[in-house]
C-alpha cells in the first residue's frame, strides 16, 4: 500500500539530506515536492496546502541540534503531521451492551458484507465475543447467500428471514433472537446503492433510530480516492456514524482517502481491510501508517501478527530439532503454514523497515509457496522426515508427481539445507553466516 506516495515523499525529503542547516529556501523546495506527492495521491488541494504549511512552520520554528541532521528532523516533522492528519491514535470499537449492536453502512461495492464477516471473526477470535450477523441487504442479488457462506467459513450464525423485504423488521426480529440466545454482539449488514440517494439514506436512518446501535460504521472503498471523502461527508450528515472502515487498502490505491477522511469528517478510522481472507482486518493505528508511508515499516504490527500465530510448545520442539539436526520437511511445511496465516507476503514485507526500498524492483508473489508445497506434497512421509535419503531416482519421481522440473526440486533441496543451517546457527547462538540471499518468493522483474 502507498508505494507511489511513499516513493515520492522520500524523494521530496531527500532534498534536505546532507544539508547543514534548515533555511527558507531548502524547506520551501521540500514542502513543494511533498505537496505534489499528496496531490498525486488524490489528497484535495486545500488539505495538502494546509498540511505542508504546518510542516514548513514547524521546520522553520525548530532548532537543529548537533546530533540531528536537517533531513532527519524533516522526516520527524512530516511523520508527526501525518499522524495528526490521520487521527493521532487508534480508537477502539464500542462493544458494550447486551447485545452490543453494530450497524454497517456504505455504498454498494464498498465491501460491507465482507467487512461484516471479518469484524464478526475479529470480535469472536480476538475479543472472545459471541456474535450474530444479520443479513439486512434485501436488494442486492445473492447478498444474503454471500453473508451465509462467509458466516459458515468463520462458524458465526447469520440471521435471515426468507421473503421479508423490510430491513428494519428483519433487524428488530434479529435483535429479539440475539437477546433470547444471549448473543454478545449483533452486526447488521445493510444495503448499499451505486450512488448516494434519499431512499437509501432514509432507510439507514430508520435502522439506526430503531436499533440505537452502540457503533455505526461507515465502510468506504479506499480505491475511490477523494470521492470516498465526499461520500463519507454525505453519510455523516445523515446518520452521524461513529467511525470509518477503509477496505481494499492492499489494492492499487493512491491513499488520498486514508490520509484525509479523518480530517474531513472528524470521525476516526477504526479498521482497515487488507485482503480477502477473513482474518485480513487490522485496527487502524495512525502512527504505524505514517511509519509505512515514510518507508519506516511497521515492526509492531508485524510482531503482533507473529505472536497471534506463535505456538510456544511448537517453537521449543523446532529449536530442539534444529540443535540435533533433525529439522525436516514436515517442520518446514508447518512453519510455512504459520507464515501464510500472518497475511499477504507483500504486506508483511512492507512492515519491515527499509524493505520497500530494497524490494522496489522485485516482484513479491503470494503464490510463492505453491511450488514448494507441491514438491514436498509429492514426497513420501519417510522422505519428508529424512531429507538426506533423496537420491536421483527419488528426485525424478517427486518432480514428475509435483509437475515441477528436476532443477526446481534440486533448488528447493538446496534452499532447505541453507535455511536449516542458518536456523541452526541462530538457535545455537552462533548467528547467521554471510551471503544471505532473497527468499524464493522474491523474483526480479
Amino acid at each position: 500500500m502507498f508505494e507511489n506516495l511513499s516513493t515520492k515523499i522520500e524523494k521530496a525529503l531527500h532534498t534536505l539530506r546532507g544539508k547543514g542547516t534548515i533555511t527558507d529556501i531548502n524547506v520551501a523546495e521540500t514542502v513543494k515536492e511533498v505537496r505534489k506527492a499528496l496531490l498525486d495521491a488524490d489528497v484535495s488541494y486545500p488539505i495538502a496546502k494546509e498540511f505542508t504549511d504546518r510542516v514548513k512552520s514547524e521546520a522553520l520554528g525548530r532548532n537543529v541540534i548537533a546530533s540531528v541532521e536537517p533531513g532527519q528532523l524533516m522526516v520527524k516533522i512530516v511523520h508527526e503531521e501525518l499522524t495528526k492528519l490521520m487521527g493521532s491514535e487508534a480508537v477502539d470499537i464500542n462493544i458494550k451492551g447486551s447485545p452490543a449492536i453494530i450497524l454497517i453502512a456504505g455504498l454498494q461495492g464498498s465491501g460491507k458484507t465482507t467487512f461484516s464477516a471479518k469484524l464478526a471473526n475479529y470480535l469472536h477470535t480476538k475479543k472472545g465475543k459471541s456474535v450474530m450477523l444479520v443479513a439486512g441487504d434485501v436488494y442486492r442479488p445473492a447478498a444474503i447467500s454471500q453473508l451465509q457462506t462467509l458466516g459458515q467459513q468463520i462458524d458465526i450464525p447469520v440471521f435471515t428471514e426468507e421473503g421479508n423485504t423490510n430491513p428494519v423488521d428483519i433487524a428488530r426480529k434479529a435483535l429479539s433472537e440475539a437477546k433470547l440466545k444471549n448473543i454478545g454482539v449483533l452486526i447488521v449488514d445493510t444495503a448499499g446503492r451505486l450512488a448516494v440517494d434519499e431512499e437509501m439514506m432514509d432507510e439507514i436512518a430508520r435502522l439506526k433510530q430503531t436499533l440505537n446501535p452502540q457503533e455505526t460504521l461507515f465502510v468506504v472503498d479506499s480505491m475511490t480516492g477523494q470521492d470516498a471523502v465526499n461520500t463519507a461527508k454525505a453519510f455523516n450528515e445523515k446518520i452521524d456514524y461513529d467511525g470509518v472502515v477503509l477496505t481494499k487498502l492492499d489494492g492499487d490505491t493512491r491513499g488520498g482517502a486514508a490520509l484525509t477522511i479523518r480530517y474531513s469528517v472528524k470521525k476516526p478510522i477504526k479498521f482497515v481491510g487488507i485482503g480477502e481472507k477473513m482474518d485480513a482486518l487490522d485496527v487502524f493505528h495512525p502512527d504505524r501508517m505514517a511509519n509505512r508511508i515514510l518507508g519506516m515499516g511497521d515492526v509492531v504490527s508485524l510482531v503482533e501478527r507473529a505472536e497471534e500465530q506463535y505456538d510456544e510448545a511448537e517453537a521449543r520442539k523446532i529449536q530442539k530439532k534444529l540443535i540435533h539436526n533433525d529439522y525436516n520437511f514436515d517442520d518446514f511445511l508447518s512453519q510455512v503454514a504459520q507464515i501464510k496465516k500472518m497475511g499477504s507476503i507483500k504486506d508483511l514485507v512492507g512492515m519491515i523497515p527499509g524493505m520497500n526500498k530494497l524490494t522496489k524492483d522485485v516482484e513479491i508473489s503470494d503464490d510463492a509457496f505453491m511450488p514448494i508445497e507441491s514438491i514436498i506434497g509429492s514426497m513420501t512421509p519417510y522422505e519428508r522426515r529424512n531429507p538426506s535419503c533423496l537420491n536421483g531416482s527419488r528426485k525424478q519421481r517427486i518432480a514428475a508427481g509435483s509437475g515441477r522440473s528436476i532443477q526446481e526440486v534440486n533448488r528447493l533441496l538446496k534452499q532447505f539445507e541453507d535455511t536449516r543451517r542458518l536456523m541452526r546457527q541462530v538457535s545455537t547462538g552462533k548467528g547467521p553466516g554471510k551471503g544471505a540471499k532473497l527468499p524464493p518468493m522474491f523474483k526480479r522483474k
